[in-house]
C-alpha cells in the first residue's frame, strides 16, 4: 500500500515576482516528491499563486513522467465556472472536489472554512504570504496554531 503525503498551498491573489515564486514552488515539488512515495497536492483556484502551483505540478509530472503524485482542486462550494466547463477542468486536474464543510456555509466564510479543512488534512502547508492580512495570512496563522509543518516561500527557503 502506498504511503500518502499531502501538501497544500496558499498564497495571495496577486504575485509580483512570478518567476521567482514559480522557481520556489518547483523546488518544493521536486524535494517533496523525492522524499515521499506518493504525494497529493491540494490547491484552490482563487488567485495567481494557485495557478502557479497547478502549472508547476503539471509541468513536473509531464517532464518527469511522475506517476507518484496527484493534483486536486478543492472548491469551497460548487462553482458555476466548473459546472459549465467540467470537461476541461476534469482533464486539467487529477481530481476536483467540493469541501463538505464549506459547501454548507455562507459564501463569505466558505473559503476560510475550506482552507482550514485543507490544512487539517495536510502534512505540509506551503505559503506565499508577504502581508499580515488577508485569507492566506489567516490560513497561515491557523496552520501554525495546528502545529503543521509549514514553509512560507516569501521569507523561508525550503530545505
Amino acid at each position: 500500500m502506498l504511503s500518502l503525503y499531502t501538501v497544500c498551498f496558499f498564497g495571495h491573489r496577486r504575485i509580483d515576482d512570478i518567476i521567482s515564486v514559480e522557481n520556489a514552488v518547483e523546488n518544493v515539488i521536486d524535494q517533496v516528491l523525492r522524499q515521499h512515495e506518493y504525494v497529493e497536492f491540494l490547491v484552490g483556484r482563487d488567485g495567481e499563486f494557485d495557478r502557479i502551483v497547478s502549472s508547476a505540478v503539471l509541468r513536473y509530472k509531464k517532464r518527469t513522467d511522475a506517476g507518484n503524485c496527484s493534483l486536486t482542486w478543492v472548491m469551497p462550494y460548487l462553482k458555476s465556472d466548473y459546472t459549465h466547463n467540467r470537461k476541461n477542468y476534469d482533464s486539467y486536474y487529477d481530481s476536483v472536489e467540493v469541501c463538505d464543510e464549506s459547501a454548507k456555509a455562507h459564501p463569505k466564510s466558505a473559503i476560510q472554512i475550506r482552507n482550514r479543512a485543507i490544512v487539517d488534512r495536510s502534512d505540509l502547508c506551503v505559503f506565499y504570504v508577504c502581508k499580515k492580512q488577508g485569507g492566506a495570512y489567516q490560513t497561515m496563522k491557523y496552520s501554525a496554531n495546528q502545529g503543521k509543518d509549514m514553509v512560507n516561500l516569501y521569507d523561508d527557503r525550503f530545505v
